[in-house]
């Protein structure tokens, strides 16, 4: 079987529905070597994917250094490249996504990635009051009509944010947490991005690896590990760590939702074939430590849709168990 392939929003672009997240090659999650990262994305590559997700402050730009010395090795078909802007600002306030920063955050991206123009800039998670200022969007209008980008979108961390985003009509892509225990997005944004024929990326799809099935009471994380210092928010947004669902609540849930599932295919790649089962979601970006993870979640977008039957499960075990805790919060 191939790959899931789905429209990138109104861009042109066909994309697989398994992309790469490139933050764990970056850093906060724990210790990967230079070697096993540049592995991953090979994997992933070989395995159909074409689309990669990096950020400029992913190690400092060693996530953007890895991926353009990886494709400089392969030669070939680029896949296409989404990076993001914003959070070099320090301190990161709204102020500071002004037409200066903006500039050398895309120049320096330039660099990192060895290219003349970037396939996608994302705006990486601004405070609030950004998506209210619509000279920031008249920037990147400008760095599009310079040629230093083709596209540009947002990441998002609340549904509110992606509705207001969408609002623009430069924005092509929003990237949102979506998962089995984050859904609220489809409630109000996902019909509205296909109304504007707006790409969707799908980040966190499982839920910091709570969705592998693999963790229990007893998982250790490394010191420099969002998963240990950043539950209650203390580095970013806690939502972006477990889904922001406390840890041992989730891992209750893991367990209803791996008893409903087929017991013959790995939980990770169900759970991300899961993600794809919404029309409006464009592609998913899980991370991957080495190869062995990338390809198995690349082996996600060539499993069949899932039956209602497992869905509606899904759906139950979300409103009961999840939802108190996540679902009026992003």
């Amino acid at each position: 079987m191939t790959m899931v392939t789905r429209d990138f929003g109104r861009t042109g672009w066909q994309v697989a529905g398994i992309g790469f997240g490139a933050w764990a090659i970056g850093g906060t999650w724990g210790e990967v070597s230079e070697q096993d990262a540049r592995a991953a994305l090979h994997a992933a590559l070989d395995n159909g994917v074409n689309f990669i997700d990096t950020a400029d402050v992913y190690g400092d730009g060693r996530s953007e250094r890895i991926i353009r010395e990886v494709l400089k090795e392969r030669g070939g078909e680029r896949p296409i490249v989404a990076t993001k802007a914003g959070r070099r600002l320090n301190p990161h306030v709204a102020e500071g996504y002004n037409r200066e920063n903006l500039t050398a955050f895309v120049n320096r991206s330039l660099q990192n990635l060895g290219v003349d123009t970037l396939d996608l800039v994302q705006l990486h998670c601004p405070p609030t009051p950004v998506y209210y200022m619509p000279e920031v969007f008249h920037i990147l209008d400008d760095l599009a009509a310079a040629g230093k980008i083709r596209h540009y979108g947002v990441s998002v961390e609340k549904v509110e944010e992606a509705l207001k985003a969408i609002e623009f009509p430069g924005v092509v892509s929003v990237q949102i947490i979506w998962n089995m225990f984050r859904q609220r997005p489809a409630e109000l944004f996902f019909p509205q991005a296909l109304k504007k024929h707006v790409a969707v990326i799908a980040r966190v799809p499982l839920a910091s690896g709570l969705l592998s099935g693999k963790m229990s009471r007893d998982s250790q994380f490394a010191a420099d590990d969002h998963r240990a210092f950043n539950r209650e928010g203390a580095a970013f947004d806690k939502g972006e760590t477990f889904s922001g669902v406390p840890f041992n609540i989730a891992l209750d849930a893991v367990e209803a939702v791996r008893a409903a599932l087929p017991g013959d295919v790995p939980m990770a790649r169900v759970a991300l074939r899961w993600c794809l089962m919404e029309d409006a979601v464009s592609v998913v970006i899980p991370g991957a430590k080495n190869a062995d993870q990338a390809r198995s979640n690349a082996a996600a977008g060539q499993l069949p849709p899932l039956d209602e039957g497992t869905m509606e499960v899904v759906r139950e075990i979300y409103r009961s168990r999840i939802a108190p805790h996540v679902h009026q919060l992003w």
